[in-house]
């Protein structure tokens, strides 16, 4: 019997010690060059790329690589089962030259027999740039320039004329006459027509500054006069004698831009103004609608409280005011960062609209008539409507991803106009992206979760799967190769009494007896979400759990996806409830045991650089060191957009202004912090850091700061100085929490 049991004892340690060997043969990363590197196969493919529904619905194009590098668009037919290539670059030339022809994007004529190419971009700000536009027939396959040193262009509905604004003025070229028209000429420096400045198209979301009307006769379009806003200046030092860059920027309190709406009959080359008045607000957005020339424009006074929806007539300028809603907090009319351009859906085959609102304390959507008369309210419920992807007016139905399931996932749903009749039509738990065609016939569902990696379907629009179009089979082959740490998702109440949702993850060869240090990876702005039930591929992550650390990230208040209250509890009052939240969420973690209490770190850029640097002044108790990218340190010094939204008008919260500063509480420091940042950010001002650095200086308090001359607001500007920085972060974590 002893024997027995020893000879089962010696194989359990003989098949142990394979187990063991087999984990050691997986790859593991000591360096983070080695970690970016040795995962790029565990990210997988998502599928079709750049996908655009075309044929009324029934078909959708793609675009993939030829073996000579060749940049070729398909298309596929669901109904047919049928792939076709309709474009190739190779061996096409740049009329006129012997230049290979290539470009960064394509748009689609309504009928799907031409393309509007975007070639030779050069970037001005984070969405806008200036570009050459080519015009390509399918059926003869010909190729010709329309636009030269355009900062958008656009096809005509009808494909007879592409609108473009060039030099802050409109412009038409007519396809069959090669006639090119002037529509607007008063441009000057720091006066646009179809052109925003670079605080509306930062923070209202879009790059392009006007609209073709549904049936190609008239065109809308913001006129921007920026003249009168303070001009930021920057440089990267390079030369002996400093160039500096301008840009109109207005910070909080100063003046705006003023814009105002103009609709041209683009025949009659006339032009009617809006009757919207502006006062000191914005109109973040406009919208045609079903009825000829009728034009709905939108209207936020300028603390972003109070939104005005108007019904202008683009044939005379007359505006009627059909709607306004107004809060105790910020509207939003978009979401930046889910990339949901509009919260308001106008149909062109019905005459009412749908705005998602969170008046009955969830984003919900609801129905209007073009009166503003309120038809019902569609969705209800403690969840949220996050996207609407399709309209379907001839069935009455909207197509939506909601948080209906989990915040933490994103599922498809379609319901009748009424509210009635609710499906869902997703159904792998995870968070699904969908790409629905307009038409609602087909969409492509991208879909995964913590532990699947990403999977691809094309779907009929009652959710049926047509076909499987990638299952990424390399990414579970290629994890038998890596050793790759997964998150749990996880949650705990904060000291206030909310449920907070965190993602958990334990270092390699975890052992919950020993101690380790931990780093806290935060963003936490207004309306973001850090944590979904979704797979992730984070080299940074994956570094240090290789290296000895446990990382967490937050879904912390002020966060979307979780209700109004949730959200803009952190309303005249940025920094205090996010940061409460990260620091009870750290002290959550080291109740558990496994975490030294005094080796824990915080690391955020942009606004997390913000959390960052304002959590370790303000619970310095808990967080030993921060790891500061590109902070805002005084809402004051960033633009008036996006801080007045968040913390309302200075003259009515000065106070609330200087405690949401981190500056004000730089005497607090007792851990470390590493600061970094360029001086050519345009977004987040190097003043920020400066104003930062003065006030721990003023203090006495010892800090580390990285200056990159170059860079923008993501800092780094190329791959040598992106490693250089990372490592910076690694060698200050090992230097202080190890």
């Amino acid at each position: 019997m002893i024997q027995k049991r020893f000879s089962q004892f010696f194989s359990l340690l003989l098949l142990l010690w394979c187990f063991v060997a087999q984990a050691q043969e997986k790859q593991t990363f000591t360096s983070f060059q080695e970690a970016m590197a040795g995962l790029r196969p565990l990210g997988g493919n998502s599928g079709p790329s750049n996908i655009n529904w075309i044929d009324d619905g029934e078909a959708y194009s793609f675009t993939e690589r030829g073996e000579n590098g060749a940049q070729l668009i398909k298309s596929y037919n669901p109904k047919k089962d049928e792939q076709k290539l309709i474009f190739s670059t190779e061996g096409l030339k740049v009329p006129g030259s012997e230049d290979p022809f290539q470009y960064v994007s394509f748009q689609w004529s309504d009928d799907s027999k031409y393309l509007l190419f975007q070639t030779n971009f050069r970037p001005v700000w984070r969405r806008s740039g200036i570009s050459d536009y080519y015009y390509y027939s399918i059926e003869d396959k010909t190729l010709d320039l329309v636009a030269k040193d355009a900062q958008t262009a656009e096809l005509s509905p009808n494909g007879k004329k592409v609108g473009y604004e060039r030099g802050g003025n409109l412009f038409v070229f007519d396809l069959a006459e090669k006639q090119e028209t002037q529509l607007t000429n008063d441009a000057e420096d720091g006066f646009y027509n179809g052109r925003f400045g670079w605080a509306y198209e930062e923070e209202f979301g879009l790059a392009q500054a006007w609209e073709w009307s549904p049936d190609s006769e008239y065109i809308a379009f913001w006129q921007s006069d920026e003249r009168d806003v303070p001009i930021f200046q920057m440089t990267d030092y390079q030369g002996t004698h400093k160039e500096w860059v301008e840009l109109p920027y207005p910070q909080v309190g100063d003046t705006n831009p003023t814009v105002r709406i103009g609709v041209i009959n683009v025949s009659e080359k006339s032009k009617e103004w809006m009757q919207v008045p502006l006062a000191e607000g914005y109109i973040p957005r406009i919208y045609w609608t079903a009825e000829k020339a009728k034009l709905a424009v939108m209207h936020l006074n300028r603390a972003q409280t109070h939104m005005k929806l108007y019904m202008a007539d683009g044939a005379t300028g007359d505006a009627k005011m059909i709607l306004e809603e107004e809060s105790d907090a910020w509207i939003d009319v978009f979401d930046f960062f889910a990339g949901i351009m509009h919260y308001a859906f106008f149909p062109s085959d019905a005459t009412e609209f749908f705005w998602i609102s969170d008046k009955d304390g969830y984003a919900h959507l609801y129905r209007y008539n073009y009166d503003g008369k309120l038809q019902n309210q569609v969705t209800t419920g403690n969840w949220e409507v996050v996207y609407v992807h399709a309209v379907d007016s001839k069935k009455k139905k909207i197509y939506y991803s909601s948080t209906e399931d989990s915040p933490l996932e994103r599922q498809l749903y379609v319901i009748n106009f009424n509210g009635k009749g609710k499906k869902k039509l997703t159904e792998q738990e995870g968070r699904h992206n969908i790409d629905m065609a307009p038409e609602a016939t087909f969409f492509i569902d991208r879909y995964s979760n913590v532990n699947t990696p990403t999977k691809v379907d094309l779907r009929n629009a009652s959710g049926k799967l047509v076909k499987a179009l990638e299952e990424n089979k390399e990414v579970t082959e290629a994890l038998k190769n890596v050793a790759f740490v997964m998150p749990e998702l996880s949650s705990f109440t904060n000291s206030e009494g909310d449920k907070i949702d965190i993602s958990i993850y334990k270092p390699l060869g975890f052992d919950a007896s020993q101690k380790y240090p931990m780093v806290l990876d935060v963003y936490g702005g207004p309306g973001a979400q850090s944590v979904y039930n979704q797979w992730s591929v984070s080299a940074w992550h994956q570094y240090l759990l290789h290296n000895g650390y446990v990382v967490i990230q937050v879904n912390n208040r002020g966060g979307g996806g979780y209700g109004r209250e949730f959200e803009k509890i952190v309303y005249k009052n940025l920094g205090h409830s996010e940061a409460q939240d990260f620091a009870d969420a750290a002290n959550f973690i080291v109740d558990k045991g496994y975490v030294e209490a005094d080796k824990i770190a915080i690391r955020g850029h942009s606004y997390g650089g913000y959390m960052s640097s304002f959590s370790i002044l303000n619970h310095p108790n808990v967080f030993k060191v921060a790891l500061v990218g590109a902070p805002v340190t005084d809402w004051r010094l960033y633009d008036s957009i996006y801080a007045e939204r968040y913390m309302g008008l200075e003259e009515d919260n000065e106070e609330g202004y200087i405690n949401s500063a981190p500056t004000t509480y730089a005497k607090n420091l007792t851990g470390h912090m590493f600061i970094a940042h360029s001086t050519m950010d345009e977004n987040v001002h190097v003043q920020n850091t400066f104003q930062l650095v003065k006030a721990l200086v003023d203090n006495g308090k010892d800090h580390d700061l990285k200056i990159f001359p170059p860079g923008a607001h993501g800092v780094a500007y190329n791959y040598p100085s992106y490693l250089l920085l990372m490592n910076n972060y690694i060698n200050y974590l090992e230097r202080y929490l190890k």
